[in-house]
């Protein structure tokens, strides 16, 4: 989940993957011996935190399901949607407050599985400068942010709920790829990016002998789904046992990641040869708290609270904001695709 720019970049992969995603239907109607392909679009290039993706594939549990699963990279949270409304890809891991907005412009992508049940985007100081580690300190913050982004409209919405003052958050445009220098050089007091970022922004504050501070809203009170699985409504309603099949599979490939980080690894590196173990451990570590609460320990990854998909709703239209006519609660998600038994971390 990342900046909401237009819908306009969903055409990256659309000539490799077109002919894949409107061949699968047909293939898994004619012969059901026949792997079904499904094309699934990432939220951004993949990195260490998509390491779940690459083990379901890796493990077989795409296998087992006569999936023939491809991944492919997109540029952000609109780019993701993009993919699943074109056509480009038949799923994709997309956010609920992107979803909401998205449904309100017209969209009719849902969610059918909740997998970061905490908003992952943390804020980022030095414990020698700003130490942000309450709510209250973001009132008169500086904060190392994007105008494209809507992350600060989060914030101060957190805020107001908080009682602060949300006009007291200060925030200054910095490109997401200088926020960290511009962090350990202090020219910024605090930047806001994702928490999987923690362990290389820790390795750069120690290399000026500096200590890192993270605070994450959602261990302090916000209340709000991130990314999940969301396929169109069509897909949906023609070929619920696809979704039904993709989606146990790959939350069993989530389940192996966090039981055994160190295969997952391997097995992301198959296909992204170019990250480093080490920084695909250090980011599913940190992933885990996003995804496994005491509600997905008992219900099963996956899981979501249709009355908090209604609060986020309401969160998401009174403190970012969409154009067009707000969708209803209900309009965001579709139950029944999550496996019964649950799969559980």
């Amino acid at each position: 989940m990342r900046k909401l720019t237009a819908l306009a970049l969903g055409a990256l992969y659309s000539t490799l993957t077109l002919t894949a995603v409107a061949a699968w239907p047909a293939a898994a109607a004619a012969q059901s011996q026949q792997m079904t392909k499904v094309v699934f679009s990432l939220d951004f290039i993949p990195l260490g935190r998509h390491a779940p993706w690459y083990a379901a594939l890796a493990e077989g549990y795409f296998k087992d399901e006569g999936l023939d699963v491809s991944i492919i990279p997109s540029q952000g949270g609109a780019n993701v949607i993009q993919n699943v409304e074109s056509g480009t890809a038949t799923l994709g891991f997309m956010g609920v407050p992107e979803v909401a907005i998205a449904r309100a412009a017209g969209a009719k992508v849902k969610m059918v599985a909740v997998i970061y049940e905490k908003f992952p985007d943390a804020i980022f100081s030095l414990q020698s400068g700003a130490n942000v580690r309450t709510t209250k300190q973001l009132q008169g913050l500086t904060l190392g942010s994007g105008s494209g982004s809507f992350t600060p409209k989060i914030l101060r919405g957190f805020m107001a709920q908080n009682g602060l003052d949300p006009s007291a958050l200060h925030v200054v445009d910095i490109a997401p790829a200088a926020r960290p220098s511009s962090l350990v050089t202090k020219q910024v007091p605090s930047i806001e990016t994702y928490v999987m970022g923690e362990p290389g922004l820790k390795q750069a504050a120690a290399g000026v002998h500096e200590k890192l501070q993270t605070f994450l809203p959602a261990d302090h009170g916000l209340r709000l789904y991130s990314n999940g699985i969301g396929v169109r409504e069509d897909v949906l309603a023609k070929h619920p046992d696809v979704v039904k099949r993709f989606v146990r599979a790959a939350l069993k490939g989530w389940q192996f990641a966090f039981a055994h980080p160190h295969k997952a690894a391997a097995d992301e590196l198959k296909y992204v040869p170019s990250l480093k173990p080490d920084v695909i451990e250090a980011e599913l570590n940190v992933v885990h708290n996003l995804v496994v609460t005491p509600e997905v320990e008992t219900h099963g990854l996956g899981w979501f609270d249709p009355a908090q998909m209604k609060a986020n709703l309401d969160f998401v239209v009174k403190y970012i904001g969409v154009k067009g006519t707000p969708p209803a609660a209900t309009d965001l998600y579709a139950a029944g695709f999550l496996p019964n038994p649950p799969i559980k971390p």
